[in-house]
């Protein structure tokens, strides 16, 4: 309850949820003493695949007994889930404790809430000054709070594509535009680029970071990974090739976020074994992201068949999820939930042979489009209905034997998924 309170608090400190700038953020952090500048962190970029990539290079670290701090946004269930230390998240009344420390020395300042999140997890940062930080951008990343950092052992560029839009003037809301927000402030250090889903952003990020000095790393240029038919996949490199199990996760997309996790560490030099990374990508936790929900109260409403609950939300997040489908052998019904500013068609239009829609309310989220509306942008579709909420979808669906349950279209409506269940 006592968190709760202070992150009520926080939220009210701005008039804005997001207000791009740094001057906020830079002049909390200087009464903080500046703890951005002592602490070793990789900085991880992009529109997709960025919390799966850092997973996968903290699953690694932490089997080479390397001590790492994480920040992620946002959280599926708890708050908590943003501000990992020493591989642990911070308790309530720790993290409590954190934000009431903060929020005296902001002195009631106006600061938007990712913003004083991001400075009171740079402030406990400083208290490990040996760990590895893996820190998670924002919305793009020049005017993102976590770009104050000075130097860093890595900046990571996950998969690049049209998101957030609606914080771009209309006539800027291009590929090119955002690839320029995500990689033009990039610091001087080492950049790994994942792969791309077009060649077009692939060449438009290496035109963007051309100037910037840093050892650059590209997917296919530099790293590649292969999949062969014995359940195994082939990571290489310049360092050489590696024969690895299959991970833990579910998803072609994954194992390309995978291969960037191995690429950054192989980058780096930092003592990684190949034992170590055999073994992490085995023990990879990824909370959404095409998680498969074997227990509890709405699995009992599917009782045998599969039920899956998957975050993505734009264009390239529905190529990833739908090549995961496309490999399946069944009948496929899905229940759908967005916000509002997202492309609803277009992310649709990549779901095929699909069985039944079924669009609902995110009731939690007054950002989001009602059922009823998305249900209409997707009149096109073969068997579309619309449910008020999760558990009437779940029951409204005449799932046969074999058949899978995916729920999707919004990492909100995954936290309400997670959190119902």
């Amino acid at each position: 309850m006592k968190l709760q309170k202070i992150v009520s608090r926080l939220q009210k400190l701005h008039p804005k949820e997001i207000d791009l700038s740094l001057d906020r953020v830079i002049n909390l952090c200087k009464k903080l003493d500046n703890p951005q500048n002592k602490i070793k962190a990789i900085s991880v970029v992009g529109t997709n695949g960025k919390n799966s990539t850092i997973n996968g290079i903290f699953s690694i670290l932490k089997e080479a007994n390397i001590n790492c701090n994480v920040y992620t946004s946002p959280h599926i269930l708890k708050i908590n889930e943003r501000f990992v230390f020493n591989n642990k998240e911070l308790s309530d009344d720790e993290l409590a404790d954190l934000f009431e420390k903060v929020e005296s020395i902001n002195d009631n300042k106006p600061i938007t809430f990712f913003e004083i999140l991001t400075a009171s997890y740079f402030y406990k940062a400083a208290q490990y000054p040996n760990n590895i930080n893996l820190v998670e951008a924002g919305l793009f990343h020049r005017f993102d709070a976590t770009n104050i950092l000075k130097e860093n052992l890595a900046s990571v560029v996950c998969s690049c594509s049209i998101d957030h839009t609606d914080w771009l003037p209309k006539d800027e809301r291009t590929i090119e535009k955002i690839v320029f927000e995500k990689t033009s402030t990039l610091l001087n250090s080492n950049i790994i680029v994942a792969k791309q889903s077009t060649k077009e952003t692939m060449d438009c990020i290496k035109k963007t970071i051309s100037q910037n000095p840093s050892n650059k790393v590209f997917f296919n240029d530099d790293f590649s990974y292969s999949v062969n038919e014995n359940n195994f996949f082939y990571y290489e490199d310049k360092l050489g090739g590696l024969k690895l199990p299959m991970p833990n996760v579910l998803g072609q997309y994954q194992l390309e976020n995978i291969s960037t996790a191995i690429a950054t560490l192989r980058t780096l030099s930092i003592g990684i074994k190949d034992e170590n990374i055999q073994m992490g990508i085995t023990k990879i936790s990824s909370l959404a992201r095409l998680q498969e929900i074997k227990s509890g109260k709405l699995k009992k409403l599917v009782k045998n068949n599969k039920l899956i609950v998957d975050g993505s939300h734009n264009e390239d997040g529905a190529i990833a999820l739908n090549e995961y489908l496309q490999s399946l052998d069944c009948n496929k019904h899905v229940v759908i939930g967005m916000m509002a500013n997202k492309e609803h068609e277009k992310y649709i239009s990549y779901f095929k042979d699909i069985s039944s829609v079924t669009t609902i309310d995110l009731k939690t989220q007054p950002n989001s489009i009602s059922g009823k509306d998305l249900k209409e942008k997707f009149k096109s579709i073969p068997n579309v209905q619309y449910q008020p909420d999760i558990e009437q979808a779940i029951k409204s669906i005449n799932l046969k034997e074999g058949d899978l349950l995916l729920i999707t279209g919004s990492l909100y409506l995954a936290g309400e998924v997670l959190k119902l269940n």
